[in-house]
């Protein structure tokens, strides 16, 4: 092999290496820190993270009673009131019944419950494409609004919130 040939061809893969290397990562991350309120003792985080237009969904809990507790995500990302109603009700963009996640009808906020431990922890995990993390689609994007743990579970047919009591914790969806 000539030496400009060997030169070229170590150049192409130089850059080959260093195109990928450099490819941008299109995954966008919120993340939520979860704080109790009404003086549960409830502690948590939840991730929102979004590859290809799917958002995958992590929440994890702990600090309260064994058993199912309700978690959605609210319509205002704002945590102030000390029983975590400053966040407004379930966000629903469009309109729709309260429900159970994946069956119509739903609202966009209607997560499910998360199933609590003798321990006191749990955790729930969702993927969706009706969610998107900072997108300019009003109708999924989830940065800025709240999620809200209640005391009891959702019992996916009270209209408009699924009857799951008082809300024990709350934090506001904000994008990394």
């Amino acid at each position: 092999m000539q030496k400009s040939t060997f030169f070229q061809l170590l150049v192409m893969i130089c850059l080959l290496v260093i195109g990928i290397s450099c490819k941008k990562d299109n995954t966008k991350v919120a993340s939520v820190t979860i704080g109790e309120t009404n003086a549960s003792g409830l502690t948590g985080s939840v991730t929102f993270s979004e590859t290809d237009g799917v958002v995958t969904m992590t929440a994890e809990i702990s600090g309260v009673a064994q058993g199912n507790h309700a978690i959605h995500i609210h319509e205002t990302g704002d945590c102030s009131a000390a029983d975590g109603t400053s966040a407004g009700g379930h966000w629903n963009p469009t309109g729709v019944d309260h429900g159970v996640w994946g069956t119509d009808p739903f609202h966009r906020g209607d997560i499910g419950n998360i199933e609590v431990s003798a321990s006191g922890s749990g955790s729930i995990s969702r993927q969706t494409d009706l969610w998107c993390v900072g997108c300019s689609d009003d109708s999924k994007n989830v940065v800025g609004k709240a999620i809200i743990v209640h005391a009891g579970p959702d019992d996916f047919s009270s209209q408009p919130s699924g009857a799951a009591g008082s809300r024990i914790g709350c934090g506001v969806i904000v994008e990394e």
